[in-house]
C-alpha cells in the first residue's frame, strides 16, 4: 500500500505520547505528586503534543476532513471509531491527573487512581490503533496476532526513551529509566523480527483461482481500465523484496544503537538524547515499511496473481 506520510507521523507521534503519558501515569501512582513542578509539566506537555499532532494528522489523509467527527458514531463495529472515542476520553483525565501530579492543584489521595487510569486510557488507545490493522483479512500482512503487541510494545519503548531524555536536565534521571527503555526496544526489535519471518513463511492464499472460485491456473484476460485510478495508487504500491529487505535491516539496526546507547546513558546521562533519534528513525521507518509491505487483495482485480 501507499505509505501515506500523514498515517505514518499519525501513528509513531501519538504512539510515542501515548507511551510517555503512561509512563507518567505509573510514575504517579507509585511515587505520587511529582517532585518538579517544571519536569511534570514539561513532559505532560511534550506528551500531550505528540498526541494532538499525531491525531490532527491522522486528518490529513481524509477526503473530506470536515467530516471526520462522524466516525465516533461508529464505536459499536468500528475499532476506528473506538480508537477516536478513547482518544478524546483521555484529554480530561490526562490533564486532571496532570494539574495534581505536578502540583498545580492539591489533591494527593486522588494522584495514583488518576494515574492509573490515565495509564489504561493510554494503553487501550494504542490497543484500539493496533486492531483497526489487525482486523483486517483482506490484508495478510496487518491480520496477523503480533500487529497490536507491536504497536503497544513500539509506544511504551519510544514513551521510555523520551522520559529518559526529559528527565535528565531536570536531574530526575534514573539508571531504572534506561534499562526500562533498553528492555522496551529490545522487546520490540525482538517481535517486529518474529513479525517479519511470519510473513516470509506464512502460505499466500489469496488468488484469483480463489477470488473467482475457479480451478487450476486462472490469468487476467484484460485489464480493468485504461488508466490509472485512485484505488491503483493508494492500494498497489509495491515495495522491491530487495529493497524491504534492507530497510528492515537498517530498522533492527536503529532499534538496537537506541538500545545500546540507552545503557551507556547509565554513565553519560545527556547520551539519552542520542537514542532518541535512534529511536524515532527506526520507528518511522518501521511503520513505513508496515504499510509498504502491505498487499490488499484488490490488487487481484487489477492484475496480481497472488495477495
Amino acid at each position: 500500500m501507499n505509505p501515506a506520510y500523514s498515517v505514518i507521523l499519525f501513528t509513531t507521534a501519538s504512539g510515542a505520547g501515548y507511551g510517555l503519558l503512561a509512563l507518567l501515569g505509573l510514575i504517579g501512582l507509585r511515587h505520587g505528586q511529582s517532585s518538579s513542578m517544571a519536569f511534570a509539566l514539561t513532559s505532560l506537555v511534550v506528551a500531550l503534543a505528540l498526541i494532538t499532532i499525531g491525531l490532527l494528522s491522522s486528518t490529513f489523509h481524509l477526503g473530506h476532513p470536515e467530516r471526520a467527527w462522524r466516525a465516533f458514531s461508529q464505536w459499536r463495529s468500528s475499532w476506528l471509531s473506538r480508537e477516536g472515542v478513547v482518544a478524546i476520553a483521555t484529554y480530561p483525565v490526562a490533564l486532571a491527573f496532570g494539574a495534581l501530579w505536578s502540583g498545580i492543584f492539591e489533591a494527593s489521595s486522588l494522584v495514583a487512581p488518576l494515574g492509573l487510569l490515565t495509564s489504561f486510557m493510554c494503553a487501550i488507545t494504542v490497543f484500539c490503533t493496533g486492531k483497526i490493522y489487525s482486523t483486517l483479512p483482506t490484508i495478510r500482512q496487518w491480520h496477523q496476532s503480533l500487529t497490536v503487541p507491536v504497536y503497544l510494545v513500539l509506544a511504551a519503548a519510544t514513551g521510555a526513551v523520551l522520559l529518559a531524555a526529559i528527565a535528565t536536565p531536570f536531574g530526575r534521571y534514573q539508571w531504572f529509566q534506561a534499562a526500562l527503555a533498553a528492555t522496551l526496544l529490545l522487546a520490540a526489535l525482538i517481535l517486529k523480527q518474529a513479525y517479519w519471518f511470519t510473513l516470509t513463511r506464512e502460505k499466500r492464499s489469496h488468488s484469483i483461482a480463489a477470488a473467482t472460485g475457479l480451478n487450476g491456473e486462472v490469468r487476467q484476460w484484460e485489464a480493468p481500465h485504461t488508466n490509472v485510478n485512485y484505488i491503483q495508487k493508494e492500494m498497489g504500491f509495491v515495495i522491491a523484496r530487495k529493497h524491504a529487505e534492507k530497510l528492515r535491516l537498517v530498522t533492527a539496526a536503529f532499534f538496537g544503537l537506541a538500545a545500546v546507547v540507552m545503557l551507556l546513558s547509565m554513565a553519560w546521562p545527556s547520551a539519552s538524547w542520542i537514542a532518541v533519534f535512534f529511536a524515532a528513525g527506526g520507528v518511522v521507518l518501521e511503520r513505513w515499511l508496515f504499510f509498504a509491505e502491505a498487499e490488499h487483495v484488490v490488487n487481484l482485480y487489477y492484475g496480481a496473481q497472488i495477495a
